[in-house]
Formats: structure tokens, sequence, C-alpha cells
């Protein structure tokens, strides 16, 4: 017989697997929806010294007392936490490790460290700081969406969350999670909430950057899931979880393989275009047409978190090699370059690095610094927002591939990167949005929410749809309508400059 452990995220106990639990059951396991101290009803038992440690002990008894073989352990959220450290203590009774819509956090971390949300973080430390304030109080209800995304939530689910919310002990995030090794040896899933922001394909892409956070997850005891919710699945689509979750206790689930031969961001650019020159002037290329008089620009803006030590770097990606060459050949100047958007928490520095590529450019006496076009990709589309919330005369175009124009949900980002508000203080800017059919919900839902605003205030938008591309099509999708869609962009792009 199988038992499974619940336990869900912060400021909520047990009681959210209600529904859950009673699937399970049916199916003939043992459950147990844990409530952890100071959470749900058990929260006399909470105060000042309530921390991470305490979580983990009391999931180290519970696993003491399960008297099934097999236990598979879930961990929502933060839950992950605790259940990693009760996991790395009692590792000969775990047979499978479920990352619920939860983080990697590794040895050291505290989970305030994985809050995106700047503002949440903040909070907290805020909090930890003030005198005889050891816990925060659970959001209100509009505040609920900063923990993640509450798509598919009932509206009675979604009130009774609010009501039953406890406050969160601080010491339970802010100490530092403490593994001695043995979690590796254990079989894991992750279950993706793709309303959330995360699916497959973008953990695929991660682990094909190379980044070595994410190389564990090709061993053949990892699996994964998707559910087309949000971030609260025990609560939005409780029948689904639990057939998901008895899957994954049997071991099914779709299996990352290591990229063979070269990983999809490092193959060929998917059209053939002439060699151009290529000047490197610190974080910026340039790509110079056969011309002796100044020419306009298009600064190619690459996507991201891209990790730090990834190598080769984005501006040597093919994807822009070829963007680049291929305006050049054309008659105008390309410009790629290296910002430093590593993580959620850089899109201010990386902001600044654009602002910064943008304005040497325009410096260059071989650049009619008069007629520029930003082009944005993927998570880079975030950074457009300044641009469109107040273009500047010499801007003469924004274009966007694949892009994300809202920053996607628990990313914790400021208005100030929100694309699909910014566009309707744009004016008459044109705007050129290439949009991939075969795109992410999460991802496609923020161009849908840029479009309609777009409409509502009738900016200048040529969209561009490709129905069976990839995000990240360039190298993927090397079809006669992939690149026509390349040549129909760039060229629009060139026409608003020339104009």
């Amino acid at each position: 017989m199988t038992a499974f452990i619940l336990v869900s995220g912060t400021f909520t106990g047990g009681w959210v697997w209600e529904e859950v639990t009673a699937r399970l059951e049916e199916s003939g396991a043992e459950v147990y929806p844990v409530t952890l101290t100071g959470m749900g009803d058990r929260r006399d038992p909470a105060g000042p010294g309530t921390d991470l440690e305490t979580h983990i002990e009391d999931l180290v008894r519970l696993i003491d007392e399960v008297e099934a073989p097999e236990v598979v352990i879930v961990g929502h959220c933060y839950g992950i936490h605790p259940v990693l450290g009760a996991a790395d203590r009692r590792p000969e009774r775990i047979a499978r490790i479920v990352h619920l819509d939860a983080g990697m956090p590794r040895d050291g971390d505290p989970a305030l460290e994985l809050v995106p949300d700047r503002a949440v973080r903040d909070r907290l430390l805020q909090a930890e700081q003030a005198e005889g304030d050891w816990s925060i109080a659970p959001p209100s209800l509009d505040e609920w969406q900063r923990w993640g995304s509450t798509v598919g939530i009932p509206a009675p689910a979604l009130e009774r969350l609010v009501r039953l919310a406890a406050p969160q002990p601080l010491g339970t995030l802010t100490q530092p999670l403490r593994l001695s090794g043995a979690v590796p040896g254990l079989p894991m899933t992750g279950v993706l909430c793709t309303a959330n922001g995360a699916g497959i394909a973008m953990v695929e892409s991660l682990v094909g950057l190379g980044d070595p956070r994410f190389q564990a997850l090709i061993d053949p005891r990892v699996s994964f899931f998707e559910l087309g919710t949000g971030h609260w699945p025990m609560l939005s689509t409780p029948d689904e979880l639990a057939g998901v979750l008895l899957r994954a206790a049997a071991g099914e689930g779709h299996r990352l393989t290591a990229p063979s031969g070269q990983p999809a961001h490092l193959r060929p650019f998917l059209m053939e275009v002439p060699e151009r020159s290529r000047e490197r002037v610190g974080r910026v290329d340039l790509y110079l047409p056969d011309a002796g008089r100044p020419r306009p620009a298009v600064v190619f803006v690459h996507g991201g978190p891209v990790p730090a030590d990834v190598l080769p770097t984005p501006r040597d990606w093919p994807t822009y090699v070829g963007y680049g060459r291929y305006v050049a050949s054309l008659g105008a100047v390309g410009v790629t370059l290296d910002h430093r958007l590593h993580d959620l928490t850089d899109y201010e520095r990386a902001a600044e690095d654009v602002a910064e590529a943008v304005e040497f450019v325009r410096a260059d006496p071989r650049v009619d610094g008069e007629r520029v076009a930003l082009w944005y990709f993927s998570g880079g589309g975030l950074l457009s927002a300044d641009w469109l919330a107040a273009p500047p005369p010499w801007l003469r175009c924004v274009a966007a591939t694949y892009p994300i124009l809202a920053p996607l949900p628990n990313w914790g980002l400021s208005d100030r990167f929100r694309p699909a508000a910014a566009v309707r203080t744009a004016g008459r800017l044109p705007i050129v949005l290439t949009r991939v059919g075969l795109e992410s919900a999460g991802i496609a839902a923020t161009v849908e929410e840029f479009l309609t605003a777009a409409k509502e205030c009738e900016a200048e938008v040529e969209v561009i749809d490709i129905p069976f591309a990839h995000h990240g099509f360039e190298t993927t999708d090397h079809t006669e309508q992939a690149r026509h869609a390349v040549d129909r962009a760039v060229r629009a792009v060139l026409g608003h400059l020339r104009n």
C-alpha cells in the first residue's frame, strides 16, 4: 500500500487537500494531509521559535508513525522545504518526492530567497527586523495572486482560502534548509501548473542551456506532469491532481533526456544569410551593412533569464547572429547585446544594460541615431515596457517575437515591466509582433492581454502568426512558413525605419 503525505504552501493547512484526499482514499491509498505547527487549526503551538526546523520535525514524526511500506511525500510551494528536510533524514522511508508547483531548493536556501516577488520579500524582511513580530499575516483576497496564480479556483474555494488562512511563522521562511546529500538519490516527480508560468518545455530549455542546477533532471528516476491550471491545483482541479499523484507514485510521467547533438538554441539559423563583418565593443556587437552613410539600426534584445555562466552567451547564439546578419544584408545596422538578465530579480539591471547599449549605438557615426528599432524576444519582451510607455522620437518601431508581455504569475515584478499596460501610452508607435501557435498557455495569455489592450487604445500592431511554430522556432522549425515569417517581420521593421 502507498501512503501519501501532503504538505501545502504558506498560510494553509491540511484542509486544502480535502477533495484530493477523498479521491486518493477511494483508490485505496493511505492519505495524510498535514497541518504544520502554527498553520490552519494548529496556530496555538506557534511562537517566536517556530521555524523551518519545527516543520521538518513535524514531518519526521509523521513519517515514523506511518506503517505503509511506500511513502510518497508531496510538497506544494513552501511545503517542499520541510518535505526535503524530512526526506533527507528518513530517505529509506521515501519512495518518491513530488514537487507540486514548487521550486528546487538546495542546501542553505531559505524559502524567502525563492520568493520572486520583491515586494513580498521586502515585506517579510521588514517583519523579521521588527521587534516582537515573529509572523506575517496572510494575504488579502487581492494579494493572493502575488503568491501564485489563482486561475481555476472556484469563487467559494477562493473565499475559503482567504478565510481559513493562518499567519506564517517568519522563521519557517528565513531559516536555511539544511540537507546532508541523501535527497538526490530519491525518485522525484515535478508537477508543473502551466497557468502559473512553467511547463515541461520551459524546463527542457533550461536543461538545454547547460545550467548545472538542472542537469539532475535528466535522471531516469525523475518524471514530470503538467496541469493546465494555476498554483492551487488541489482547489482548482482536485480530480486531475489526484490522478497525477497516483501516476507519479506508479513511476509514470514524462522523462527528460540529455540533448542529443547540439542543444536547440545552438542549432543553425533557419535561413541562409550572408556573412557580415561584426564589431564587438563590450557587451555590444554591430553587424555593418555595405554603406558609407549613416544607416538605421535594429537592436535585438535576447530573452531570459539566462544563467550567468552559460556559454556561449546569447549574442553568439545562431538566432541573434542570424538576425543581425540578415538586417545588415538589407542595409541596416544589426545590433546584438548581452544584458544581465540572469534571474527574475535582474530586470531593472537588464533594462539599464539595454538603455546603455541603445545610447552607445545611437552615438556611433555609422548609425542614423534618429532611426532605431528595438526588437525583443521571449522573456526580454518585458523590457519593452519602458519604451512603449514613453516612446522617444528616434524610436521608429518596436518588434517582439514569441514575447512575454506581462509578468507571469508569481514572478513578482512591478508594473514597470508590463508591456500589456504600457502599450496604452505608445501612441502611433508601430509594433511588429510575431506570434507562434505552439506557445505555452501562460505566455500566450500575456500576448492576448497585450493585444486586447492594444486594440482598445488603437495601437498600431502588425501580428505575424506562425501556427505550427514553437517558442524559439528559428533554430527548431526550419519550415517555409517560419522562414517567410522571419522575412516578413524583418522587412516590416526595416520599412518603418525607412519611412
